[in-house]
């Protein structure tokens, strides 16, 4: 399978939506000051400005995965690093750490963490967000197409499985540190045509579009949309209730 790669400004159609749970989770972190605030996996850097806002003395470090997000990030005046989560170690003076829907990426995330935690200092703050929706229509409906002849072993897309829910997380982390784990189903109001479709070409749909030649790939979205249609019908004034589960956890080492 080819590289996933990230279109920035498809990613940030929704950006609204994708930016709620950001300032959720960043409303739980209590640090008053602090000397380094990471953004792990920054995307395309419209959110590290926020970071720098609330901690104006603060170093703040960005970095991403992607090539396409960190230009992205960088053209925003963000000095942003490509570094894969995974190879990433907190400086000695990191105080608070965020990362928000990114570790939903990285399947060895639950072993990353403990490790994360036992490297930041005292009293450091570490925040995570992660999709729950993983076996929501949105993505099972993406499996299931997958899963029929015609495209059975293009790519592999990940189940719940992927993420924790709160109580993991929180029976992870809290052997460390004093722990904050929640859950919130935000109920979006999407519009457009398809816009289902539409939000998840962005995120869930990446590793099949990387998979797939152009042609197939816009074949594979021609038979997934009316499935979308089915599973989240339009509403009398053309709009879409679109449920979205989030699972947050923060902690204080």
């Amino acid at each position: 399978m080819s590289a996933t790669t990230w279109d920035p400004a498809l990613y940030l159609d929704f950006d609204d939506h994708r930016s709620r749970p950001f300032h959720d989770l960043l409303a739980r972190v209590g640090a008053a000051r602090s000397r380094r605030v990471v953004d792990m996996g920054c995307g395309p850097g419209h959110l590290t400005a926020v970071l720098a806002a609330r901690w104006p003395g603060a170093a703040v470090t960005a970095f991403d995965s992607s090539a396409e997000m960190v230009a992205a990030a960088r053209e925003r005046g963000v000095e942003a690093e490509q570094v894969d989560v995974r190879d990433w170690t907190p400086a000695p003076d990191t105080d608070v750490v965020i990362t928000n829907a990114v570790l939903q990426w990285v399947p060895e995330h639950p072993v990353l963490l403990p490790r994360w935690l036992a490297a930041l200092p005292a009293g450091a703050w570490f925040a995570m967000q992660v999709p729950g929706n993983l076996d929501a229509p949105s993505h099972a409906l993406v499996r299931e197409l997958l899963d029929e002849p015609h495209w059975r072993g293009s790519t592999d897309l990940r189940d719940g499985t992927a993420v924790l829910d709160p109580a993991g997380y929180a029976d992870l982390l809290a052997p460390a540190c004093a722990v904050d784990a929640w859950e919130t189903t935000y109920l979006q109001r999407l519009t457009g045509d398809d816009p289902v479709l539409n939000w998840i070409s962005a995120t869930a749909l990446r590793p099949v579009r990387a998979a797939l030649p152009e042609a197939d790939y816009r074949a594979f979205r021609a038979e997934l949309a009316p499935r979308l249609r089915a599973a989240y019908p339009a509403r009398a004034d053309g709009s879409t209730w679109f449920p979205f589960r989030r699972v947050f956890a923060v902690a204080r080492v």
